[in-house]
């Protein structure tokens, strides 16, 4: 019997912490933590993924935004992908039309024009509450200035061709926190094409976080591998 290549795992981060900062709690050892430069696009994610691990038997992990350069990329047929472990995916391509969705992609889509005429507060102030479930405080304005603008600059998780279709016959694991009715709308959407889906609460949009998550992953890993 021909034996498999080792499964490599690959950690793909969000919009957020970077590299090994946004999996805190997998070991050092476990594989490969990505960081992607700020400015890239996700077309440039896409490529860095299939440049670096064409040849390898992967295990893809992504969190939030990270789903989007994943999924195009598992999709791609330039990858041997084992399975996806999708946390809290922002695939919102998948479920447009829907009421929640569109809503968020309004919003947003509203506070990215205001940044676009150079008026970052307006943007921060139906941003942060949309995101964080906070309203703005203008006392917080000046040290929250920098996280504006990079929030205001980051790639936006619609508009990439992503389809639920793309994950058909790639064993998948999706983990959401049960706090967001947009993650759970496209987990489910998700799960109605074979994914696995899991809801681990107490770490809102990070699950990653919780001290169970890795027993969950390493299950399903286990029957992956028998």
């Amino acid at each position: 019997m021909q034996q498999l290549p080792a499964l490599r795992r690959v950690f793909i981060h969000g919009a957020g912490r970077r590299g090994r900062d946004a999996w805190p709690l997998a070991d050092a050892a476990d594989g490969d933590f990505v960081s992607f430069e700020p400015t890239s696009s996700i077309q440039d994610q896409v490529s860095t993924l299939i440049d670096s691990y064409s040849g390898a038997r992967v295990m893809l992990h992504a969190h939030s935004l990270g789903a989007v350069s994943a999924v195009l990329a598992a999709a791609s047929g330039r990858l041997d992908v084992a399975g996806l472990v999708l946390v809290e995916p922002a695939l919102y391509d998948i479920a447009r039309g829907k009421d929640t969705i569109e809503r968020h992609v309004g919003i947003v889509t509203e506070a990215r024009g205001q940044a676009g005429v150079d008026n970052l507060r307006a943007f921060w102030g139906m941003f942060r509450p949309l995101m964080f479930g906070e309203a703005f405080d203008a006392e917080l304005w000046d040290a929250e200035h920098a996280v504006a603008q990079r929030w205001a600059a980051s790639n936006v998780p619609w508009g990439h061709g992503v389809r639920v279709g793309m994950i058909t016959g790639i064993p998948t694991l999706v983990v959401t926190g049960g706090w967001n009715d947009e993650y759970e709308l496209i987990a489910r959407t998700l799960a109605e094409s074979g994914a696995e889906h899991l809801v681990l609460d107490g770490a809102t949009h990070r699950p990653q976080d919780l001290p169970g998550f890795a027993s969950v992953v390493k299950e399903f890993e286990r029957r992956l591998t028998g």
